[in-house]
């Protein structure tokens, strides 16, 4: 048995990185899993990758900071497996346009407002009454260790990280009587394609690896933490906020 067996799981931003790495994870815990993305050719490889395993999986072309189309996303999620018992808020992403409050791109402010924070409140607005119709279940928003603890040069993308993580903890109390858990997760710098990317373009960004003793995350250990919250063995657990820092 896996542990995640009968449960239907939606990724946002499930299309590359740690949200693909964590769909075919969920997948291969037994849930089904509904991929929202707005890359096309990308989510169907991780679709196909999932039913090519013996899966249940659906690709969603979704953009998580347009209401109308995050609607329809969940709408469809429930239309197709019958109802909706995690959302895993991924979508999002800093970049090197950011910077200190004083000369960072405002465009890249808005846009990681946008993306970050308006698209998981998107997500959780029309995620949480599905789950709670299918009688509870587990929200897991992916946040940032600098919204835990700050970094230099990214004011933009650490106000969006932490204002996920303030509305993690009011989520969790809001919900929490109808049996709707909320955590985040909050990793460090992660081996993606979009962190190498960044290191290789910005020595600023290298250097925010090297105070990570334990070096670059692997993406699967992300998603190993949210197979975790979405399962039952973390029942008891709601308004919590896991570090996964490499040794910041």
């Amino acid at each position: 048995m896996g542990r995640l067996d009968g449960k239907v799981v939606f990724v946002a931003g499930g299309t590359g990185g740690i949200g693909a790495v964590a769909a075919v994870q969920f997948a291969r815990e037994g849930a089904k899993v509904a991929i929202a993305g707005r890359r096309i050719i990308e989510g169907r490889q991780v679709e196909d990758r999932i039913k090519s395993s013996g899966g249940q999986a659906v690709y969603l072309r979704t953009d998580v900071t347009d209401k109308e189309s995050v609607e329809s996303a969940i709408r469809a999620t429930v239309r197709e497996f019958g109802l909706l018992n995690v959302l895993f808020n991924n979508a999002g992403g800093s970049s090197n346009a950011d910077g200190f409050v004083t000369d960072a791109s405002l465009d890249e402010f808005w846009r990681v407002i946008k993306l970050d924070l308006y698209g998981t409140f998107l997500c959780c607005r029309f995620a949480i009454p599905e789950i709670i119709k299918a009688g509870g279940g587990s929200v897991i928003n992916n946040a940032s260790m600098v919204g835990i603890k700050g970094e230099l040069r990214r004011d933009a993308y650490t106000a969006a990280k932490g204002g996920v993580i303030a509305m993690t903890r009011s989520m969790a109390a809001e919900f929490v009587r109808d049996k709707v858990r909320v955590n985040a997760l909050a990793p460090g710098a992660v081996s993606t394609d979009r962190i190498l990317a960044m290191i290789e373009a910005n020595p600023a960004a290298k250097k925010a690896v090297e105070v990570q003793p334990l070096g670059l995350i692997d993406p699967v250990e992300i998603a190993h933490a949210a197979v975790f919250l979405a399962s039952d063995e973390s029942r008891s657990i709601t308004g919590e906020v896991l570090p996964i820092s490499g040794g910041r």
